[in-house]
């Protein structure tokens, strides 16, 4: 059995065997990113479970709109070469639409782009930022974290406890502690004998919204009082 927990491994181990079971996590849809035939019958060798992706996306600058109310210009970070982002891009760009902001997207495909593309975020005047998810922009968090504070942007995040934990200001999306939990019964479900076509992509139904008072207090924001009470863990 192969297990993966990044889009780009999945659509790898796919490409490397069609006969060895494969359960996945990605944060992106299944279906479009050709992992599976649909979510409730994969097929094939392949099953796991979904972040919704594109989704959390759209939730991301709705909350980010909450906490800074003057919002124009976001800067999105993203990978281009990332599995499902374009996906992820079409659906910020609906949802800022709706709220009156537009997106600004800086591609860094290699970290040596980092700087020049948070040099250029300061040249746009950015109102805030927010990180998609990204296996490489997610190695690269201790040389993101600290240009995030050099530029004062306030920032949103995929959530995995190292963002937030080590600086980052919020971040919002499926709780992956109960992610793999899913894919651990997909795994001894498969060892007893099912098949990877018969088990439905599993959906999220935990999700977790963490905010960081310590990074908010560093760039003088202040969370809204209702905005702050629906978070699931605060960082003091």
């Amino acid at each position: 059995m192969i297990v993966t927990n990044a889009s780009r491994a999945a659509v790898a181990a796919k490409q490397a065997t069609s006969t060895i079971p494969i359960v996945f996590e990605v944060m992106g849809e299944p279906v479009s990113m050709g992992l599976v035939a649909s979510l409730a019958r994969p097929g094939g060798n392949l099953t796991g479970v979904s972040g919704f992706g594109t989704e959390l996306s759209g939730k991301q600058v709705e909350l980010i709109k909450e906490v800074v109310p003057g919002l124009t210009k976001l800067a999105v970070l993203r990978n281009p070469t990332s599995v499902g982002a374009a996906a992820v891009i079409r659906e910020i760009e609906t949802v800022a639409k709706s709220l009156g902001v537009r997106p600004q997207v800086f591609n860094v495909d290699v970290p040596d782009k980092l700087e020049a593309a948070f040099a250029a975020m300061a040249k746009e005047r950015a109102n805030a930022l927010l990180v998609t998810a990204d296996a490489m922009l997610a190695t690269q968090r201790k040389r993101i974290l600290p240009l995030v504070e050099k530029a004062r942007l306030p920032a949103m995040y995929v959530q995995t406890p190292s963002w937030v934990e080590n600086g980052g200001l919020m971040s919002y999306s499926a709780s992956l502690p109960d992610q793999f939990r899913k894919v651990a019964t997909y795994v001894d479900k498969i060892l007893k004998g099912a098949k990877p076509a018969d088990l439905p992509v599993q959906q999220p139904t935990k999700f977790e919204f963490i905010i960081n008072l310590k990074a908010a207090k560093q760039i003088g924001l202040a969370i809204p009082p209702n905005v702050l009470a629906r978070a699931d863990k605060v960082i003091k």
